[in-house]
């Protein structure tokens, strides 16, 4: 197949910064493509995927050598990074010099990631790969019922997603990309730090997210911001009081959101604040990109947008049978097939064999409904957030978003539990925005009905200081108290 970063060796430009640290094109190619060279017979390599220069660089450099390499999360617990590291059997872990390893990894050769040798020979950008099966990453899932899996990505999932997102987003070697994500995942690294070099472009990274380098970077000519909800609920909480912020949000021409629901009305904050609409797409590890709002379609508050080209999606009952229909009640589960998909789970053929439908359908467990014209909305997922109340099959998405557009209401997750009439009940949990005068269950419940259909109004409401949220802001539902 095609190189993975055809503009590797040809642009001139910027292609990394990390702070006050960046890399031309040239000098990338120099440096990535001299520990290539150093990589060729490693095997698989683990990368401590601290959000710097080096991460960057070690993930181009394996891409180039066709060497697999294991994204590791630095805040990762011991007995998950045991497992990982167990699971995958690396031959090495790069990392940033002066990094403190855990005991994890002290069985494992490590190779320190210099960004100043810039003397090296680009030349092993000619040695990619020519199998588009070949695995390029291995990316450990969050675990959340049972140990992480490490899902195979092969060079072709990489090139189907970026490629798509390019026709998808009009994204071109002009576009200068701005986030703070962490670089262990599909969002922060594929799409994140991986899209940029495979157009030419550049990708500003702030370290750690802020609004005020938000503001800093796309008022200094970035066009693109990638977040995740909680950086744009941040981003709408700030506006009001921050009229540069305004100003550089609305001048980008793109900001996109992933890996977990924007709520509606930080949605309409953000537009109302900027005159620019925030678009979201739809992914997961095991499928890298599935849909999203394309940069000339209608932005739509609550949608993930059309298929990207290439991704065929259905949505399914509980039979496996296609739903034909269309509209807000017409849940089903996601199924997804295309060049897009991983390979299989590492060391795990029954996880494997049972991800996937009969015809190659791989089985996301996200549910959602699917607008007449073909936008797709998420409305849970379907071991959590399908809730099965007096009859309905009800998303719990729909019943968030309307929570949260309740003044009295900061954050709000909504669940199941058992209900001898109703089969399961519906139950808020709410953080509100004034603890001492929290909304009533009553005022809450007709909020929901009065906007929803009766049936989806809580029955039960529970309030919390705060959501229990993983790395990405992902509201852990298995993680509320009793669940």
């Amino acid at each position: 197949m095609d190189p993975l970063f055809p503009a590797l060796t040809a642009a001139r430009g910027e292609a990394l910064r990390f702070g006050d640290r960046s890399l031309t094109y040239p000098e990338l190619a120099s440096v990535a493509g001299s520990l290539a060279l150093r990589l060729r017979d490693a095997g698989r390599v683990a990368v401590w995927a601290t959000p710097s220069l080096e991460t960057a660089v070690a993930v181009v450099a394996a891409l180039l050598a066709g060497v697999p390499a294991v994204p590791l999360n630095p805040k990762s617990g011991a007995r998950e990074l045991a497992h990982i590291v167990s699971d995958s059997a690396p031959s090495l872990v790069l990392t940033e010099p002066g990094a403190e390893l855990p005991p994890a990894l002290g069985g494992l050769d490590r190779l320190d990631v210099d960004v100043r040798d810039t003397t090296g020979t680009p030349a092993a950008a000619g040695t990619e790969p020519d199998d588009p099966e070949s695995p390029a990453l291995i990316v450990y899932t969050s675990g959340t019922t049972g140990p992480p899996k490490g899902a195979v990505l092969p060079r072709r999932a990489i090139a189907a997603t970026l490629d798509a997102l390019e026709d998808a987003w009009q994204w071109t070697a002009d576009d200068v990309l701005v986030h703070g994500l962490p670089l262990f995942h599909v969002h922060g690294l594929i799409l994140g730090a991986l899209g940029p070099l495979r157009r030419g472009g550049s990708v500003r990274h702030l370290g750690r997210f802020t609004t005020e380098g938000v503001a800093r970077e796309l008022g200094a000519g970035a066009t693109m911001l990638f977040g995740v909800p909680t950086m744009y609920h941040r981003i709408a909480e700030a506006l009001p009081d921050d009229p540069e912020l305004a100003k550089a949000l609305a001048g980008a021409r793109l900001l996109v959101s992933g890996s977990a629901a924007l709520p509606v009305h930080d949605h309409e904050r953000i537009a109302a604040a900027t005159g620019r609409r925030v678009i979201e797409r739809y992914g997961m590890t095991e499928t890298l990109m599935n849909t999203s709002v394309r940069a000339d379609g209608e932005p739509r508050a609550g949608a993930v947008g059309v298929p990207l080209p290439g991704v065929e999606l259905r949505l399914v009952d509980e039979a496996n049978d296609e739903i034909a229909a269309d509209g807000p009640e017409a849940v089903g589960e996601i199924q997804v097939r295309g060049p897009n998909l991983f390979t299989e789970y590492l060391n795990r053929p029954d996880a494997t064999a049972s991800a996937f439908a009969p015809g190659g359908w791989f089985r996301t467990g996200d549910m959602a409904v699917r607008d007449a014209d073909g936008y797709v909305r998420i409305v849970g997922r379907k071991a959590t957030d399908l809730i099965k109340s007096g009859g309905y099959k009800i998303g719990a998405g729909e019943i968030e978003n309307a929570l949260l557009e309740h003044e009295g209401v900061r954050e709000a997750a909504v669940t199941g539990e058992p209900d001898p009439d109703l089969g399961e009940r519906i139950v808020a949990w709410v953080v509100p925005a004034d603890p001492q005068a929290p909304p009533s269950a009553e005022e809450l419940a007709d909020h929901v009905a009065s906007g929803l259909a009766p049936h989806k109004r809580p029955r039960v409401v529970r309030y919390l200081e705060a959501l229990p949220r993983n790395d990405m802001g992902k509201i852990m539902k298995r993680s509320l108290p009793g669940s």
